[in-house]
C-alpha cells in the first residue's frame, strides 16, 4: 500500500494538473472502542475503524471540499474531478485561501499510547466494573447505578498542502466514568466522576474514581430550596471550567467577526479582574488538547488570551484572521470533509495562590456550585442564567445541599467580579480552571 505521505502528494499533484491554484489534503485513520456496563452486566460494546481523506481545492478565491473513504486510484481520481468542478462553481470569497507558507517543525508532545492495541477486552470491561463496584460499595445509601463506561480512541492524522507543507502525528485518548445513585427517605440523587488521559497508565485508579463519584452523589442528599438572594458564588473546578468555556466561545474569530460575541472590538481593553490570566496552549506534553499542528498545517502555539485582565488575543484560523485583519493563532480545526473552523487547544485559567479551603473560609454566606444545567448563556450580550445544584455556605463551611436554583449575571461583570482564584488547577479536559470565587451573583430560588 502506498504510504500516506506519498498518497497526499500524488492527490495534490493531480489537482494542480487540473488547474487548481492551491489545495490541501487531510487523512485521518483510526480505531475507537466504547463499553457501557451496569450492575456488572454489559449494556453496550462497540468497536469501529475509520479511514477518510478530505480534499480542499482553490481556484483563485473559489473553493470546495470533498471527502472519501475509498482510497483506490479510481476513487481518488473521481474525488479530484468532483472537487475541481465544485470549486469552479462556487462564489468567490476574497478571504478564502491557504495560510501563508510556514515551516512545520513537529515537537514530540507524547500524545500516543502504543499499548492500546494490546489492551485486552476483558481488562477494559473489568476496569469499568471495578469503578462501579467501588461506588456501590462505598456507602449503604448508594443503592443503584446509571452505569459505568469506558472508551478509547487512537488515530493518525496526515496533512499536506500545496505550499509543500506535510506532517503527520499519532494521537490517542482513553477515559472511563461512573454514575451512582443514592437514596434516602425516598429521595434519590445522582452524580458522576471520571478520569480521562492520553495513556492507560496515566488514568486514575477505578477505586478512586468510584469513591469520588459516590462522595459527590452522597453530598447531594437532602437538598433544599432557598430564597432568592445576591451572594458570593464559588465555582468548583468542573463548573469553573464550564464558565471559562463560555469565554472560549466568545474569543473565537468566527464569533468576533460575525458580531456574535460581547468581546468583539475589545482587544487591548480590560475584560476581567486583574488577577485573571487565560492561556490557550497546544504544546503541553500529553495534555488532551495538545497537537503539533492545526487543521491548516500551521504550528500549534501558546497564546495569551487574557493577561492580568486585559484581552490580548482572539483565537483565529487563517480565514477569520483575514476577516479581522489579524494573523492566525494556529487554532484551525477541521473535520475531514469540512472547511476549517476555530477551536481551542488547552484553554485554561492560570491558577492563583489561594487554596480551595481558604476560598471557602472567605465566604460568610453564599453558594458553592457543583453542577450547572441548561444553555442560558448569550454570547452576544454576555447575559448568563443557568440552573444550578450546589452546597450552601454559612460562616465559611459547607452546610447543606441546594437545588432548583438559578444563578444569573452578565459575563462582563462576572469576569470582572472574580475575587479569588484557587491553586488547584488540573488539566482534566481541554478546557480547565481552578476553583474561583465571584464576589456576587444573583441566586434565584423560590
Amino acid at each position: 500500500m502506498i504510504p500516506y505521505e506519498d498518497l497526499v502528494a500524488a492527490v495534490l499533484k493531480k489537482a494542480r494538473s487540473k488547474g487548481a491554484t492551491a489545495g490541501d489534503v487531510m487523512i485521518v485513520e483510526g480505531d475507537s472502542f466504547d463499553a457501557q456496563v451496569r450492575l456488572k452486566s454489559i449494556d453496550k460494546l462497540s468497536n469501529a475503524h475509520e479511514k477518510r481523506l478530505g480534499l480542499r481545492l482553490f481556484f483563485g478565491n473559489r473553493s470546495a471540499v470533498c471527502s472519501t473513504s475509498d482510497f483506490s486510484v479510481e476513487s481518488l481520481d473521481r474525488l479530484v474531478e468532483d472537487t475541481c468542478y465544485l470549486a469552479r462553481c462556487t462564489a468567490e470569497d476574497p478571504h478564502a485561501g491557504l495560510p501563508e507558507p510556514t515551516a512545520l517543525v513537529l515537537p514530540d508532545l507524547d500524545l500516543y499510547d502504543d499499548t492500546l492495541h494490546e489492551w485486552k477486552m476483558e481488562d477494559k470491561i473489568d476496569l469499568a466494573v471495578q469503578a462501579e463496584s467501588a461506588a456501590l460499595g462505598y456507602d449503604a445509601r448508594i443503592t443503584n447505578s446509571e452505569g459505568a463506561g469506558l472508551s478509547h480512541a487512537s488515530r493518525r492524522v496526515v496533512y499536506a498542502n500545496t505550499h509543500d507543507v506535510i506532517g503527520s502525528y499519532p494521537v490517542s485518548y482513553v477515559s472511563f466514568s461512573v454514575s451512582p445513585v443514592a437514596t434516602v427517605d425516598g429521595s434519590m440523587q445522582r452524580d458522576y466522576w471520571y478520569s480521562a488521559k492520553r495513556k492507560i497508565k496515566e488514568l486514575a485508579s477505578p477505586e478512586s474514581v468510584g469513591r469520588t463519584a459516590a462522595q459527590r452523589t452522597l453530598r447531594r442528599l437532602g437538598a433544599r430550596k432557598i430564597a432568592t438572594d445576591e451572594v458570593p458564588v464559588i465555582f468548583d473546578p468542573e463548573t469553573a471550567a464550564e464558565l471559562i468555556g463560555s469565554l472560549s466561545s466568545c474569543v473565537s474569530g468566527y464569533a468576533v467577526y460575525k458580531g456574535a460575541s460581547f468581546l468583539a472590538g475589545k482587544l487591548g481593553q480590560p475584560v476581567a479582574a486583574s488577577s485573571v490570566t487565560v492561556l490557550d496552549n497546544g504544546l503541553i506534553p500529553s495534555a488532551l488538547g495538545s497537537r503539533p499542528f492545526d487543521g491548516e498545517g500551521l504550528p500549534t502555539r501558546k497564546t495569551t488570551v487574557i493577561k492580568k485582565g486585559v484581552l490580548e488575543s482572539y483565537l483565529l484560523d487563517s480565514y477569520s484572521a483575514r476577516k479581522l485583519g489579524l494573523r492566525s493563532t494556529g487554532n484551525a480545526v477541521r473535520s475531514v470533509g469540512d472547511v476549517p473552523s476555530v477551536s481551542h487547544t488547552n484553554f485554561y485559567l492560570v491558577p492563583g495562590t489561594h487554596s480551595p479551603e481558604e476560598i471557602l473560609r472567605s465566604v460568610k454566606r453564599g453558594l458553592y456550585v457543583v453542577e450547572t444545567i441548561g444553555f442560558g448563556v448569550n454570547h452576544v450580550t454576555g447575559d448568563y442564567s443557568r440552573g444550578a445544584v450546589g452546597l450552601w455556605i454559612e460562616n465559611g463551611e459547607l452546610t447543606y445541599p441546594v437545588e432548583e436554583i438559578t444563578i444569573a449575571g452578565n459575563l462582563k461583570e462576572i469576569f470582572m467580579d472574580i475575587e479569588m482564584i484557587g491553586n488547584d488547577l488540573e488539566l482534566r479536559s481541554s478546557i480547565a480552571a481552578p476553583t474561583i470565587k465571584i464576589s456576587k451573583m444573583t441566586v434565584a430560588g423560590h
